[in-house]
């Protein structure tokens, strides 16, 4: 399977980071290893299994849904719950007929993708979603178009043709206040990705998509939430909420004068909080330890772990943070919106939970030199804040 600690190698790391993210795109050919991340087998279990309506599973051809009812039909049960049921027969000839198939956030229903999409929101520090796509023929699902996210690309099966516009308009967004303008000429890139090709494409970028090699396509697109200025400014808002400039009625119906003074007022707080040469980086620590990732229950340890060392466990919290005071021999774990101080030895522990792969508490244990019963403890301490939780039980 694809393995899930490796996208900084997979995408460069720094260099990636420093020349590519966010700049251009990038094709890394062969760069995945992809058995036993997402298959065939796979996408027709969850379609048989999981009730899944539009748009979460959905049909497209040039850009327009295929309306459900020409692959599905309404069934309900005793109870009066109404689900839409996929008509095989006539789901394979909408695809057949150039239709591509889309199902969205397939990191909550596959749990390899899941740890996938976990890994990559750690090295990118932004929440990801996973899609899959198919497609069956040269018509584009799609038309040529543009996301306000960037995507990363994963060829699963077959081969399928990308071509690529540069952006039209510098940096849109969602909610934009126009639209990017179609580009015109020819693409800047037109690439075929094979099975384990990898894409970096740049939110604004434009592209159109066809499986047009004479095979079937499958493939993963790792979407990334985007992080603008606007939203640094309002976590800045919200960091001033305790300035009493900012706490103070606007004055609407003062003088001029007193209105210009609420305003200098205002602007003496931003201007100083701005001129802090740490801001993005106070910015995304706290972006990163108050993200509530991606909680899940413990069952069946309602009361806490026992002091089992089998008991394995993995951090919901995938940009956790792990800061340590030697001075007074504390370690800070902050991590879905709370910060716990432990002892300086339970760092070792932490740290391997920061791994963002399955561990034992046993594991936990002798990285650190604790006894089970305490590691039991202090991870119990972390599913009760909804950072971590466990992921492989012993009864």
């Amino acid at each position: 399977m694809l393995d899930t600690a490796s996208w900084a190698g997979r995408l460069g790391g720094d260099m990636f980071l420093a020349r590519t993210y966010h700049r251009s795109y990038a094709h890394f050919p062969g760069a995945a290893d992809t058995a036993g991340l997402f298959s065939w087998d796979d996408l027709n279990r969850i379609i048989a299994t999981q009730r899944l309506e539009p748009p979460r599973l959905r049909l497209s051809i040039d850009g327009e849904m295929v309306p459900l009812h020409r692959y599905a039909i309404p069934t309900t049960n005793r109870r009066a719950v109404t689900w839409s049921r996929i008509q095989p027969s006539d789901f394979h000839a909408q695809l057949k007929d150039g239709a591509s198939l889309v199902l969205d956030a397939v990191e909550k229903i596959h749990p390899s993708v899941g740890m996938a999409a976990e890994e990559l929101e750690r090295f990118l520090g932004t929440p990801v979603q996973a899609n899959a796509y198919a497609s069956w023929t040269e018509q584009e699902g799609f038309g040529r178009h543009w996301d306000d996210h960037d995507v990363i690309v994963v060829q699963l099966h077959g081969s399928k043709r990308w071509r690529l516009w540069g952006m039209t308009r510098e940096a849109p967004t969602f909610r934009d206040v126009e639209p990017p303008e179609e580009p015109v000429g020819d693409p800047v890139a037109d690439l075929v990705l094979s099975p384990g090709d990898v894409l970096y494409l740049p939110r604004g970028w434009w592209h159109a998509v066809t499986a047009d090699q004479g095979t079937e396509s499958l493939h993963l697109t790792f979407g990334t939430v985007p992080h603008t200025g606007a939203d640094l400014m309002l976590w800045v808002v919200d960091q001033l909420r305790a300035s009493l400039a900012l706490r103070k009625d606007i004055p609407r119906f003062g003088s001029p004068v007193e209105q210009s003074d609420f305003i200098d007022a205002v602007r003496h707080e931003v201007a100083d909080m701005m001129a802090d040469p740490r801001l993005v980086e106070r910015w995304a620590e706290s972006i990163d330890t108050t993200d509530l990732g991606h909680a899940i229950p413990s069952l069946p340890y309602v009361d806490g772990l026992p002091a089992q060392q089998d008991i394995t466990v993995k951090l919901t919290a995938p940009r956790g943070r792990l800061t340590m005071d030697r001075e007074q021999g504390t370690v800070t774990f902050a991590a879905a919106g709370t910060a716990w101080d432990f002892a300086e030895s339970a760092a070792p522990a932490l740290g391997a939970l920061l791994t963002n792969q399955p561990t034992t508490l046993g594991a936990m244990a002798d990285s650190a030199g604790l006894k089970v019963e305490d590691v039991a403890e202090l991870v119990s301490v972390l599913i009760d804040g909804h950072a971590a939780a466990v992921v492989g039980t012993v009864l």
